[in-house]
């Protein structure tokens, strides 16, 4: 699954060990999540979600080629 943490967190201005720090997981952890080498919990995605300022579906939902 394509997610789209990566782009939302550079427009912030945030290295991974600072969005990390903000949901209390490890840089490591978000480095996957924007690989997609891992799926997080619903409960993450809503703390990245907060801390990105964006929503799941911006974030995270798959959007159909139309």
């Amino acid at each position: 699954m394509k997610n789209r943490v990566k782009l939302a967190r550079v427009e912030k201005s945030l290295t991974q060990q600072q969005l990390a720090d903000k949901v209390k997981v490890t840089r490591q952890t978000i480095g996957l999540i924007e690989k997609g080498d891992f799926n997080p919990t619903l409960q993450l995605c809503i703390k990245i979600a907060k801390a990105l300022e964006k929503t799941l579906d911006e974030l995270f939902w798959e959007e159909d080629d139309l």
